[in-house]
């Protein structure tokens, strides 16, 4: 499911994502943040380029994720970097953690929005990274059809 699809509102999204890993599956899941954190993603204050999901004790964190502290929060405020709790069903959690133990597989969020009832999610990827001459490929592809569509644009 995409974010765009329920009328949310994105937060934060990680745009290099797609150019350095390639994208399996994804899915929607829910985060477990405190006050001061929402209000500070209410502003739209995050960053998750060097984001990623890991499993702590059978449960499944968001590590490296900054939310910057919310400036009225004063002493009740959050850690920036703290490791943020995922909410998944089992059968879920199960299915991508024993793909991730496989082998090459890692999870990436790839954004981080408001769904259409105001609740904080993160939609996270199943990744498999890229090497160099795949990244060379992919710009390479992606030049050759913004060439295309000029020519097509001044030939019509």
């Amino acid at each position: 499911m995409a974010p765009a699809d329920d009328g949310g509102r994105k937060v934060a999204v990680n745009r290099k994502a797609r150019h350095n890993y390639f994208i399996e599956s994804t899915i929607e899941a829910g985060i477990m943040l405190t006050g001061s954190e929402v209000k500070s993603l209410r502003l739209g204050q995050a960053s998750i380029a060097e984001a990623f999901a890991a499993e702590r004790d059978g449960e499944l964190y968001l590590m490296n994720a900054h939310i910057p502290e919310y400036k009225s929060a004063n002493r009740f405020n959050h850690e920036p970097l703290r490791a943020r709790k995922l909410l998944l069903h089992r059968r879920e959690l199960d299915k991508f953690m024993g793909d991730v133990r496989r082998g090459g597989i890692t999870l990436v969020p790839l954004s981080i929005y408001f769904n259409a009832r105001g609740r904080a999610k993160v939609e996270l990827a199943l990744a498999k990274g890229k090497k160099a001459a795949d990244k060379r490929a992919a710009i390479k592809e992606r030049e050759w059809n913004r060439e295309k569509s000029r020519l097509l644009r001044a030939r019509g």
